[in-house]
């Protein structure tokens, strides 16, 4: 009874905010929009239809909240408008009772909270809809009195998840069903990937993973601070983490006037990403400026400080190569190249004539190089090739989605602190440089030292391989040497039969011959 109520209420809050005109403006049921006006009588429709969405969300409760965040990153399906709209989606929800957390913290680890931690703040100092966070210190194992920040998961979200989940998974379908444009839009699609972004939020040892592996990779960077993560004390409802202190990156004033360089904080910023990105496939993919800070300690001054790990992009080597060669072409203005490379990529059908794409990539991008480079955006310039994509029905990988996504904030969060930062002269370095490694003397090198213990184990198997080998072709050739031999053998008993065939014939023809002479009988 609880999900059918539920249902209404989400039917109800959709026909208020007018979401219907989003669907079935392009069903052509008149009475349908007519009943729904009558159903929602006295709502206000003058707000923009992006507005009226993002409202309905968070009307909706904190999981629809975090449902439009998901959707806002699928910028290759939504129109810009509402795209834009739902970016601005932020979690206001309020902290559950530290009571909770307590117990939460209690059951997770089988010990009272006051044995864990030699202090615990009761108040949290940030809430989100999936955890909240409270400050404490404890005694590491060697003794030392450490300030941690302590993550703990919301309580009983498993089971509101499901039955929200279930309940979109429902109207994906009806609206599948119903619109031509709620089918462009794949809903259940959409809702099959949030579905795996939630859960993967609700193992916070799985962003205590991410975490550790962000650390490791940013080490020498001497950019970015990375909590630690301390594993005597990480559960998948709890994790405890180094206390970060740091101010917000949005209030930059305050930055301004403790004396960090706000330009170079903002060529910074794009190093890291473009970092994460092409030297290691792996990077922050939530970095919204509510998740970074900056160091005002003496020994990290100027450093950012990335938190909040739960959504993690990855990038293969041919994602690395798709995007720095995309890049690269399109500042050349190597059009053909870019519908060569979705060609190659095989996201195009085989059938794909490359002068219509490159045709349609042309058009995207020229109008580009009537600007300076530094206002030239590298994350809507690949948003666009994304939908013109689309229209030769390519399917866009999450990851690159995901991508996409974090180089709009990162490109939001450069230009806010620097509006001169110049992406594309940031960027080059690292493109030139991944080009380099994939064609050069150190990529070789690189290939060699990393198959060096597969040849280490093979070279002294290989006279005992050669020998195996020149045996199973010494016994081929023998078997196919016989079967030679004996398919000459019956070509030659047919031809033998043939010969001595055609020679009783003539013998008899011969014979016949002669006793019808001999007779002098007339063979007419």
């Amino acid at each position: 009874m609880t999900r059918y109520w539920r249902g209404i209420v989400i039917v109800w809050v959709a026909l208020r905010y007018g979401l219907d005109e989003l669907v079935l403006n392009s069903f052509q049921r008149p009475w349908l929009s007519s009943l729904a006006r009558l159903v929602s009588v006295g709502r206000n429709l003058s707000a923009p239809r992006g507005q009226r969405l993002r409202e309905a969300l968070e009307h909706l409760g904190p999981i629809f909240v975090k449902f439009g965040q998901v959707l806002s990153t699928r910028r290759d399906l939504l129109p810009a408008d509402v795209a834009d709209e739902l970016a601005r989606l932020q979690d206001r929800v309020p902290p559950f009772a530290p009571s909770i957390a307590i117990a939460s913290i209690e059951r997770a680890f089988r010990r009272p909270v006051d044995s864990i931690f030699a202090s615990f703040e009761r108040e949290p100092v940030a809430s989100a809809s999936i955890a909240q966070v409270h400050f404490a210190t404890l005694l590491d194992r060697h003794g030392t009195v450490r300030d941690v920040a302590v993550k703990v998961l919301r309580p009983g979200m498993l089971p509101i998840i499901e039955k929200d989940l279930s309940l979109m998974r429902m109207m994906a379908g009806w609206l599948e069903r119903v619109s031509a444009d709620g089918r462009r839009l794949k809903p259940r699609e959409v809702v099959a990937e949030f579905d795996k972004y939630l859960h993967d939020e609700l193992d916070l040892v799985r962003e205590a993973a991410s975490a550790a592996q962000l650390r490791r990779n940013m080490a020498g960077l001497n950019l970015v601070l990375i909590p630690e993560m301390l594993w005597d004390y990480c559960h998948p409802d709890v994790i405890v983490m180094e206390r970060m202190n740091g101010v917000p990156i949005s209030q930059v004033e305050r930055l301004r006037e403790a004396g960090v360089d706000i330009r170079q904080l903002a060529r910074d910023g794009v190093t890291i990403f473009f970092t994460q990105v092409f030297r290691d496939g792996f990077f922050h993919a939530d970095m919204h400026p509510g998740n970074i800070q900056v160091s005002l300690d003496p020994a990290t001054f100027g450093r950012y400080i990335s938190l909040d790990f739960g959504i993690i992009g990855t990038l293969t080597e041919h994602d690395k190569e798709y995007l720095a060669q995309n890049f690269t072409a399109f500042f050349r203005r190597d059009y053909k190249r870019v519908a060569q490379l979705h060609i190659e990529s095989g996201w195009v059908p085989p059938g794909t004539r490359v002068d219509e794409l490159e045709a349609a990539v042309r058009t995207v991008c020229e109008p580009y190089f009537d600007r300076p480079l530094k206002e030239i955006s590298l994350g809507l310039l690949l948003m666009r090739l994304f939908q013109t994509s689309r229209r030769f029905q390519v399917e866009i990988q999450p990851q690159l989605v995901l991508l996409q996504k974090t180089l709009l904030n990162i490109e939001g969060l450069g230009r806010e602190l620097d509006p001169d930062l110049d992406l594309w002269n940031t960027a080059r370095p690292f493109l030139e440089k991944w080009m380099l490694d994939q064609v050069g003397p150190q990529k070789l090198f690189a290939e060699l030292r990393d198959q060096a213990p597969r040849y280490a184990k093979l070279l002294p198997e290989l006279p005992h391989l050669l020998h195996r080998y020149l045996q199973q072709r010494a016994t081929e050739y023998r078997h196919d040497l016989a079967s030679v031999v004996g398919e000459l053998r019956r070509t030659n008993r047919l031809l033998q039969g043939l010969l001595y065939g055609a020679t009783a014939l003539v013998l008899v023809i011969a014979g016949v011959a002669v006793v019808v002479l001999a007779l002098r009988v007339p063979l007419f």
